[in-house]
């Protein structure tokens, strides 16, 4: 899967979980400050990114996501190839 295809996916995914206008996502919107999420916001999401994607994100791996173009390229890098 191709790196748009992915940032489709999370976009989507961004703005249904936050309630968001997808125009305004971006590959430097921040998850944790510019969307205000919580702790159980943010488990919601990577949750719900792994379910759309079939992969597993660590925990550790997933407190190193704040940003939308870190999560696309986490995935792009893990994908099975």
């Amino acid at each position: 899967m191709e790196k748009k295809e992915i940032f489709d996916k999370v976009s989507a995914i961004v703005a249904d979980h936050f309630d968001i206008d997808r125009a305004k996502i971006t590959d430097d919107l921040n998850l944790k400050t510019d969307l205000d999420a919580d702790s159980i916001d943010f488990v919601e999401f990577v949750l719900e990114v792994e379910d759309a994607f079939g992969a597993t994100i660590d925990d550790d791996e997933a407190e190193k996501l704040s940003t939308i173009g870190e999560v696309v390229d986490y995935i792009y890098d893990h994908q099975a190839k």
